[in-house]
């Protein structure tokens, strides 16, 4: 499980990741838009298409990134975060939307086929795509590591299939080269399709968080570990978390000795939370004391 990272650190890693998929998407558009003119190539198209969608999602995310990083006010108590999941809708949108383009574009290219010029280019720029690309991609994955973002994670899933699909269409290039024209127009279809499971993926996910999907098993686990550590504590039961953008919701009930004083009860709950915090500093930590008149299960012999 990776260790929890401070809230300020996470804000700034998330806001320095949404800025380098933009630049680096207008970069692309700019290059992709040339070679695609200069040289006719329906896949170098589908790559600029895609590239188009990229800075519009991208663009997208770092609104997203921004409200959800907010702070809880008046009118939405638990946060912004939920934001972060609806961005991943709408690059899900964005991005089903351009491969559906591409689909019909390739194979009306494929029945009215067209010779690929200037190959060269083509190739080059679709090198310096995936260099971008790549170096890219290994910076939103240290950021994903840390922040487990889902806006990110979004970001981060279609330029992967960006890397896979700059490296497909210089084998298009070099295949229509060859003498067969339409393997242009057949990777573009493969692209795109590509792109389109890429979609549902990100789509899906994103539902799940709006659906306040519980956090992952290992989280549950720590967290009943950090209840059962104090000694006063008795057991632990009805766990529920969610996650909300960079925050962790966990909600608890504690097992306490029935003849604990209500100050001393509230002394452990507030225990409790404080070493749940410290496991995990983006957490909104709500415990319900139970008294019970069990005792306190000792550790076997031996």
């Amino acid at each position: 499980m990776q260790p929890a990272i401070d809230p300020a650190r996470a804000a700034r890693l998330l806001r320095r990741a949404t800025y380098a998929s933009v630049a680096v998407a207008t970069i692309l558009i700019a290059a992709k838009l040339a070679a695609a003119l200069l040289t006719q190539s329906v896949s170098v198209l589908a790559s600029l298409v895609d590239s188009m969608m990229d800075v519009a999602a991208s663009i997208i995310n770092l609104l997203a990134v921004h409200y959800s990083l907010q702070p809880p006010d008046r009118d939405h108590r638990f946060g912004h975060g939920k934001a972060e999941p609806l961005a991943g809708l709408a690059q899900a949108a964005f991005i089903a939307g351009s491969a559906v383009f591409l689909i019909l574009h390739a194979i009306d290219r494929l029945l009215h086929p067209q010779p690929v010029v200037d190959a060269a280019v083509g190739i080059g720029v679709q090198l310096v795509a995936i260099v971008l690309t790549g170096g890219l991609l290994l910076f939103q994955r240290q950021v994903i590591r840390q922040t487990q973002s889902t806006a990110i994670s979004a970001d981060a899933l279609h330029y992967a299939t960006d890397l896979l699909s700059n490296a497909a269409i210089i084998v298009a290039i070099g295949l229509s080269v060859l003498g067969w024209p339409s393997m242009d127009s057949i990777f573009a279809i493969g692209i795109a399709l590509y792109i389109l499971y890429s979609a549902g993926h990100i789509g899906h996910e994103s539902i799940q968080l709006l659906l306040d999907r519980e956090l992952p098993a290992e989280v549950h686990a720590r967290i009943k570990e950090i209840v059962r550590a104090n000694p006063q504590v008795r057991g632990v039961h009805d766990v529920r978390t969610r996650r909300s953008g960079q925050t962790y919701f966990i909600q608890l009930h504690l097992m306490l000795d029935d003849r604990l004083p209500l100050v001393e009860a509230h002394r452990v709950g507030d225990e409790v939370e404080a070493a749940i915090k410290a496991a995990f500093p983006n957490a909104d930590v709500l415990i319900h004391q139970d008294p019970t008149s069990e005792p306190v299960p000792q550790p076997l012999p031996g």
